[in-house]
């Protein structure tokens, strides 16, 4: 009896550290345990009840349409820039994947020709739809269809998440929780109103909807019944995802009668820190510079007239461009200056063939997102406005490295590479 007794006491002793040490190594790696999971659940579906619920009531939300919306939904661990409740958000000193590639990949022929050619294939199915969107808004249908086929395929791309198990994730557990928060109260108003119903509300990672990607507040100020059933359908109808592209962009600015922009040859006078929207000058004195068009012409004289902008994404490296106020009213779709330079680009090749710039791309980029990271603090220290230390290079870190390469007797190239990192650290 008391030996079996002493051996189950050391059976259970071994397997209760065997236990122990499974948990250390579990949280360690941060691997959700069964234990551990549960009360994540709870916390969630008290969140949802006690906080998430009051203030939904007050905006009108009902309570069939809250509990519609949350049957079954438990918080998805496998989203992006969540912490943990009870935990602070954590940086990893360094990326073990190049997150940063060279701008060049961003407009791969086999990325960018689907785009167009699936542009121009719907250019003459919905050329009436088009035209009124265009006579109704102003912009070109070129750069709706563009959007339109960058964002979901022409609506080909098939959204796998309930956008209530991620936009309620989101605003219980990630890093932006306001910002999360105000969507999934959007998306319950959505469906309160009878916008769309609940199985319909399927999402990105993001928790953006339909074709052109709405978030659930985009949804709302900018979505158009343009087919006139009575309401604006982003999911099924054609008319009104090429309509509510169309508001968006007219919504943030868009200016009617002017272009995105074009492609430069920006000789060596012109430094590439003249890049970004607060440095503009009127295309005639970018001329007398010595700026000109890459393709020979002249500038129009009403645009001569007009205010342009600098923009060299990857600094001295690559293409530089002109481009007008709309340009940045693409940002407002995706604040990527790569992005609005792609749907500028496709569209121009959607309404005149399949050319390609006329700069090259050097071989720039393939860094960590942490060693740019690294050195946009290392700028930031000696008083240079990079914008964000987040390991993008956007248009206030590119200068800002052009200008400080200057001052200190180098070339300006405006971009970081591995040498610059080094020098800085």
């Amino acid at each position: 009896m008391s030996g079996r007794t002493e051996g189950g006491a050391k059976e259970r002793g071994f397997y209760g550290l065997a236990v122990t040490i499974f948990v250390v190594i579990a949280m360690a790696l941060g691997v959700s345990t069964p234990s551990r999971a549960a009360p994540i659940d709870d916390q969630f579906q008290a969140w949802l009840q006690n906080d998430l619920w009051p203030e939904a009531q007050a905006k009108g939300i009902s309570k069939k349409t809250f509990d519609a919306a949350f049957i079954g939904v438990k918080p998805n661990l496998k989203l992006p820039d969540l912490v943990m409740p009870g935990k602070k958000p954590t940086t990893p000193e360094k990326q073990h994947q190049a997150e940063f590639g060279p701008p060049a990949n961003y407009f791969a022929e086999k990325i960018i020709r689907p785009v167009t050619a699936g542009g121009r294939s719907r250019e003459s199915a919905n050329a009436r739809v088009l035209g009124l969107i265009e006579k109704r808004y102003g912009v070109p249908g070129e750069i709706v269809l563009a959007i339109w086929g960058r964002e979901t395929g022409f609506g080909a791309a098939r959204m796998p998440y309930d956008a209530f198990e991620v936009l309620g994730t989101k605003a219980f557990m990630s890093t932006k929780k306001d910002f999360f928060r105000t969507e999934v109260l959007a998306a319950l108003e959505l469906v309160e109103r009878g916008l769309a119903p609940v199985n319909a509300m399927k999402s990105s990672w993001a928790g953006a909807l339909g074709q052109p990607q709405f978030m659930p507040t985009s949804f709302l100020k900018h979505a158009v019944d343009f087919d006139g059933d009575g309401r604006p359908d982003i999911w099924n109808s054609t008319p009104d995802v090429l309509a509510s592209i169309a508001n968006y962009l007219v919504h943030y600015g868009w200016v009617r009668g002017r272009g995105w922009g074009t492609e430069v040859i920006a000789p060596a006078n012109v430094s590439c820190s003249l890049e970004g929207p607060d440095q503009g000058k009127k295309i005639s004195d970018w001329v007398a510079m010595g700026v000109r068009r890459a393709d020979g012409k002249a500038f129009q004289a009403s645009e001569l007239k007009a205010e342009g902008f600098l923009l060299m994404p990857a600094g001295r490296s690559g293409p530089a461009f002109l481009v007008t106020p709309n340009f940045y009213v693409l940002k407002e779709y995706n604040t990527s200056d790569l992005y609005a330079l792609f749907i500028s680009h496709a569209a121009d090749r959607i309404a005149k063939g399949d050319a390609t710039f006329a700069g090259d791309w050097g071989p720039v980029g393939d860094l960590h997102r942490s060693d740019i990271a690294s050195l946009q603090r290392a700028l930031e220290a000696k008083g240079y406005d990079v914008g964000s230390a987040d390991g993008l290079p956007g248009f206030k870190t590119r200068r800002s490295i052009g200008t400080w390469q200057s001052k200190n007797g180098k070339a300006a190239t405006c971009f970081p590479d591995a040498s610059l990192v080094a020098q800085m650290k």
